[in-house]
């Protein structure tokens, strides 16, 4: 019974368009269990009279198309009774060598962690190092870096104040890659989703901004779109998730004003959530002919 739930659920995610799938220790011990189960059975099998039917009756079933299922080891456990800024150091000292050695080919070996106050009540996250955040060394740099900036500048808020960080901390390879980037893989990012839950359990923000759909589809675990979970609240590990277009996309767009203003309402409510206060100047920002 277990197992057929399992290649339902396995099937159902294949649909989806998706070829991984993240197991924690749980599940994988069960998944062990399972199989050493199955592997009694055929042992047992194997010992009994042959029942094979003739090849004229005999059904040929097509396989499955593959699923790979990720097992990695997640980071070592990192005491709650340290300072924040401390935990994070031990994660992030972690991360040096215990990843990269399964994608050695998939990602480049610049650890590019995160930025800001571990005590930051609003966590930002986006998708992965590109070529500027691996010389700077640290995540939102370059055009779309200074438009965050300005964001944050006009909540009242500055980098020093929030936590900033992407899912994958290494920047995606590619092939002769100069200053072009890539977007994660499905892999990648599940890879690095026992890390992102462990920098937010060590920061505990008021409520964590989904910059993006790779972030959007890994902490909310979906395919929808920006712009149809975007406007309303989520949750990811008890935390409410506000989701809204990368500041990429604002650069791509032409610098819209409608966009600029969907992502200024997103932002009016993190304040709210968090209780900042908001002027009415601030609610007027980007609103037809203001």
């Amino acid at each position: 019974m277990v197992m057929r739930q399992l290649v339902k659920y396995l099937e159902s995610e294949k649909e989806k368009g998706r070829s991984h799938v993240l197991l924690d220790a749980d599940a994988r011990q069960v998944l062990r269990h399972l199989a050493s189960r199955s592997n009694a059975k055929q042992r047992d099998k194997a010992k009994a009279p042959s029942t094979t039917p003739s090849p004229s009756s005999k059904k040929i079933m097509p396989a499955p198309d593959k699923v790979e299922i990720i097992d990695l080891p997640g980071p070592d456990p990192i005491s709650a009774s340290l300072p924040k800024h401390e935990q994070l150091a031990q994660l992030e000292q972690q991360l040096r060598g215990w990843l990269t050695g399964n994608f050695p080919q998939s990602l480049r070996q610049t650890l590019v962690f995160s930025s800001g106050s571990p005590d930051g009540r609003v966590m930002l996250i986006g998708e992965a190092p590109g070529h500027e955040e691996e010389k700077a060394l640290r995540p939102f740099e370059g055009p779309a870096g200074k438009k965050l900036d300005k964001i944050l500048e006009a909540m009242g808020l500055n980098r020093d104040e929030v936590y900033v960080t992407n899912l994958v901390k290494f920047r995606p390879a590619t092939p002769r890659q100069t200053t072009n980037n890539r977007k994660p893989s499905v892999a990648e990012v599940a890879a690095f989703m026992p890390v992102i839950r462990e920098e937010i359990r060590i920061v505990r923000p008021q409520c964590i901004v989904a910059l993006g759909a790779t972030p959007l589809e890994a902490l909310l675990q979906t395919d929808s779109t920006v712009s149809s979970m975007r406007g309303s609240w989520h949750e990811f590990d008890g935390i409410p998730v506000r989701v809204t277009y990368h500041p990429s996309y604002l650069l791509q767009s032409g610098e819209s004003p409608a966009v600029k203003r969907m992502i200024w309402e997103d932002m009016l409510a993190v304040m709210e959530k968090i209780g900042m206060e908001i002027s009415a100047k601030q609610r007027g920002y980007f609103l037809p002919n203001s």
